[in-house]
C-alpha cells in the first residue's frame, strides 16, 4: 500500500494546488481550457513521439502483452457500451465518453511509476508500451467516435471528419511520427531527447493542475450512479479479464503477465478530461470519473498487489 500511496498522494497534491488557484483567484476559469490546450497540442505530441521514437518497433508489438492488456479494454468497453445505451441513454458521443473512461488507464503517471517500483528497470517498457496503445488506438478511436457525433450528418460525411479528426490530431500525428522515426533506426539527437523529456514531463502535471482549476465551483454529486459503475468496470471488471487472458489464455514472462494486469487495474487517466474539454463533452462526468477511480484505486491496487504477491 505504501508504494501506491506514494504514487496517488502526488496526483492529488497537483490537483489540489489547482483548486486552490482556482479558488483564491491566482487563476481565471480559462485558464484549464488553456492548460488543457497546452497538453493536447504541445505537451503530449512531445510526449508521445519521444517515448515512441526511443523504443524499438519490435519491442512495441509485443502481441501476447497487447492482447492481454488490449483486449480487457476492447471486452470492457464493449461491455460498458451496450449496458450504457440502455442504463444511461444519451448521445452517440457521451456514451462513447462513458465507455472510453472505463478502459483508459492512467498508464504514463501512475503505471510507468507503479511498474519501476515493483519490478524495477525491468517494468518500464510495458509502462511505454501500455501508454503507447493508449496514446494511439484508444485516443484514435475515441477521436473516431467523437467526430461521428454529429446528428443529420450523412455516413460519407461522418467518415470524411472521422478521418479528418484522426489526421489532423496532434496525438496521432506525433504516435505515428515517433513509429516512423523508431522504424528508421536513425536514433534521436540528444538536444531532441530533452526537448521531448522536458515539455513531455508537463503533460500530466498540467493536465492534473487544470482538472483542479476546473473543479471550482462545480458540483460533481450528479450522475454518481453512472460514475460509480464506470469506478466498478475501471478497477474490477478490466482487470479481471485481463487476469484470464494474461495468466489463463496467453502464454508470457510472469512480469510481462503481472505488468498487463496491473495496467488494467490503474485509475482512469487525466487524459480523458483532456479529450472532454477539448470536445466539449462529458467534461464533469469525466472529472469525477478520474477522481473517485484515483481515490479507490488506493485499495484495489493495493489488494491487486497482495493477491499477486507483488512487491
Amino acid at each position: 500500500m505504501e508504494s501506491v500511496v506514494n504514487v496517488v498522494l502526488p496526483v492529488f497534491a497537483i490537483m489540489a494546488a489547482g483548486y486552490a488557484a482556482g479558488r483564491l483567484g491566482i487563476l481565471g476559469p480559462a485558464s484549464s481550457q488553456a492548460l488543457n490546450g497546452f497538453v493536447f497540442w504541445c505537451a503530449l505530441p512531445a510526449l508521445f513521439f519521444g517515448s515512441m521514437a526511443q523504443v524499438e518497433t519490435s519491442e512495441i508489438f509485443n502481441v501476447p502483452y497487447l492482447i492481454a492488456y488490449g483486449g480487457s479494454a476492447l471486452v470492457t468497453f464493449a461491455l460498458a457500451l451496450g449496458i450504457a445505451v440502455f442504463a444511461f441513454p444519451n448521445r452517440f458521443g457521451v456514451l462513447s465518453m462513458h465507455a472510453l473512461s472505463a478502459i483508459f488507464s492512467n498508464t504514463g503517471y501512475m503505471g510507468i511509476p507503479l511498474l519501476q517500483i515493483a519490478f524495477g528497470a525491468e517494468g518500464t517498457l510495458p509502462g511505454v508500451i501500455a501508454t503507447v496503445l493508449n496514446g494511439v488506438v484508444m485516443i484514435g478511436i475515441g477521436i473516431v467516435l467523437l467526430e461521428t457525433d454529429r446528428p443529420g450528418a450523412s455516413w460519407q460525411a461522418i467518415l470524411r471528419d472521422a478521418l479528418l479528426g484522426l489526421v489532423k490530431s496532434p496525438l496521432i500525428l506525433s504516435a505515428v511520427a515517433g513509429l516512423a522515426w523508431s522504424a528508421s533506426g536513425w536514433g534521436l539527437a540528444e538536444p531532441v531527447i530533452t526537448f521531448t523529456a522536458l515539455l513531455g514531463g508537463a503533460a500530466g502535471p498540467c493536465a492534473l493542475f487544470a482538472m483542479g482549476l476546473f473543479m471550482v465551483g462545480k458540483s460533481f454529486t450528479a450522475g454518481l450512479g453512472e460514475v460509480g459503475w464506470v469506478t466498478v468496470l475501471k478497477l474490477l471488471v478490466m482487470p479481471a479479464i485481463a487476469v484470464w487472458l494474461a495468466f489463463d489464455l496467453l502464454e508470457m514472462p510472469r512480469v510481462w503477465a503481472l505488468s498487463a494486469v496491473i495496467m488494467a487495474a490503474l485509475p482512469t487517466g487525466a487524459l480523458m478530461f483532456v479529450l472532454a474539454q477539448e470536445y466539449q463533452i462529458y467534461i464533469q462526468r469525466s472529472v469525477a470519473v478520474i477522481l473517485i477511480t484515483t481515490v479507490a484505486s488506493v485499495l484495489t491496487l493495493s489488494g491487486l498487489f497482495i493477491w499477486l504477491g507483488v512487491g
